[in-house]
């Protein structure tokens, strides 16, 4: 999605509020939780829902 905006991960954190390591965490699949406000926000700037930039996967 954000290849689509045209936005960088640098871009995206200044604009969301928060940390260019931590949307690097959120792309890489690395992340545990995600705050809802922070992807209400993530959804805001990328002008996207949910489930455009999220899945589900199964743990192994």
């Amino acid at each position: 999605m954000m290849a689509k905006r045209h936005i960088t991960t640098t871009q995206l954190a200044n604009l969301v509020g928060i940390t260019p390591a931590n949307i690097s965490i959120l792309k890489t699949g690395k992340a545990k939780a995600v705050r809802f406000s922070t992807l209400a926000k993530i959804c805001q700037v990328l002008d996207c829902q949910p489930g455009d930039i999220l899945y589900y996967a199964e743990e192994q």
